[in-house]
């Protein structure tokens, strides 16, 4: 016996009932982005593995663990992309987009795809939208990128959900003289940190910092602070961001433990994270990571950006109730005809309003079938009303105009006012 189709584990289908949603939250992020002046870029899904071993580190959970490597049929190692930055860097690069000093503010959408457990919130292919941008090193550019999430969280009513958590990593050179205070300190309590962490402390240390074991954040409690080892340059970019945010009026909490999951990052990271969606609190992340370019064979070029989660702010749309009614109906009119002239008439009809009211979203019965059973798809389409078309509308040139949702009497519009009249009751109201 065969084996039911079904869908990778961790690997989605978003169904038409669902994808009103995505489209309106994408479509918000997309107008916000072009209020600010950024330009889309679109990647390709695959890139070669080197990439990503070189831009996110190989000593990295992802890397090591998560990502989807094969090789193809010329034996290169290829790899679905586990993330945006690095493969926006790499097309930045081939291109010369960032050449000359170019300034660069670019954002992008899509899958990503990482082999972790899957749960509520987290998938193995899952989608962001990331912004990156590039030949900037001021505070100004690290604000405006926190200044336009925070006007987005209030876009789509969930500002009062979210919590803006900073944090500096410093230099490369800061935090290389951090990490080794930080070996030091760790290794004198090994015996009291988790297994996991005794391997990042080899590996990847500030990794621990980012670790949920309770015995070993107690340890962590008398660590060093990353903040004692912040060279000047750092924390007076850190001051000129928060005195940025501060000045705009956007609450934020130091969080001397974030350090974000990738080896790319200096200076500036931050999170946007709720309490409302369980253990899959972080919604949006990002911060700088000036050495990156120069890192994967650019001159030395300054970058900062972050990502977004799809899933996880779509599922706290839907937790917060904040999800727009007139997004959940995907049809203002169903037209219902009644034999072949008014399916004839009908097609004509429905073009020209289509033609002279923009916006509008008109069905047209399609099948014929009797009067009841087009009233019942049309109801079953969610429309707000139904036209209907049959000899004798044709014969007085108009057409039925019947609610289908609440109050009103059905009523026979002329042909010639029937544009204004839904332009007023359906696209305006």
């Amino acid at each position: 016996m065969s084996k039911t189709l079904q869908a990778i584990r961790g690997m989605n289908d978003i169904l038409p009932e669902q994808t009103p949603l995505w489209r309106y939250f994408e479509g918000t992020v997309a107008g916000l982005l072009d209020g600010y002046g950024y330009r889309q870029i679109r990647m390709p899904i695959v890139e070669f593995t080197d990439l990503f071993k070189r831009s996110i580190g190989e000593v990295t959970d992802i890397v090591e663990k998560e990502m989807y490597t094969f090789e193809d049929r010329n034996g290169d190692s290829l790899t679905l992309r586990p993330e945006g930055t690095a493969a926006c860097v790499r097309a930045v690069l081939e291109h010369g987009l960032s050449g000359g000093g170019q300034v660069q503010k670019l954002w992008y959408m899509g899958p990503m795809f990482r082999h972790e457990r899957p749960q509520k919130g987290r998938y193995r292919q899952f989608h962001q939208i990331g912004l990156e941008v590039f030949n900037l090193d001021g505070p100004d550019i690290d604000a405006e990128l926190i200044v336009l999430t925070w006007r987005l969280w209030k876009l789509l009513g969930i500002r009062d959900a979210v919590t803006l958590e900073l944090n500096s990593l410093g230099t490369s050179e800061a935090r290389g003289r951090y990490r080794e205070a930080l070996v030091e300190f760790l290794t004198a309590h090994l015996d009291q940190i988790d297994e996991d962490s005794q391997r990042r402390l080899k590996t990847n240390p500030l990794r621990v910092l980012d670790t949920k074991h309770p015995e070993t954040q107690a340890v962590l409690g008398n660590a060093p602070k990353l903040a004692d080892y912040l060279d000047e340059e750092s924390r007076v970019h850190f001051e000129g961001l928060k005195a940025r945010l501060d000045a705009a009026g956007i609450p934020y909490v130091i969080n001397p433990k974030l350090v974000r999951g990738l080896d790319y990052y200096s200076k500036t990271v931050f999170e946007w994270v709720t309490d409302k969606l369980g253990a899959q609190g972080t919604v949006c992340a990002g911060g700088r990571y000036d050495g990156l370019v120069e890192q994967m064979g650019g001159k030395p070029t300054p970058g900062v950006g972050f990502a977004m989660g799809i899933e996880r702010l779509i599922l706290l749309l839907e937790t917060l109730e904040q999800v727009p009614e007139s997004i959940a109906r995907q049809v203002d009119i169903y037209l219902c005809a009644f034999g072949e002239q008014a399916e004839l008439a009908g097609l004509t009809l429905a073009e020209r309003l289509r033609d002279q009211v923009p916006g509008l979203r008109l069905m047209v019965n399609a099948g014929a079938g009797s009067f009841k059973s087009q009233f019942k798809k049309a109801d079953k389409s969610g429309a707000l009303y139904a036209l209907i078309l049959g000899d004798d509308e044709l014969a007085q040139q108009v057409v039925g105009f019947k609610p289908l949702r609440g109050q009103g009497e059905q009523q026979n519009i002329a042909w010639s006012a029937l544009a204004d009249h839904l332009a007023t009751c359906v696209v305006q109201g």
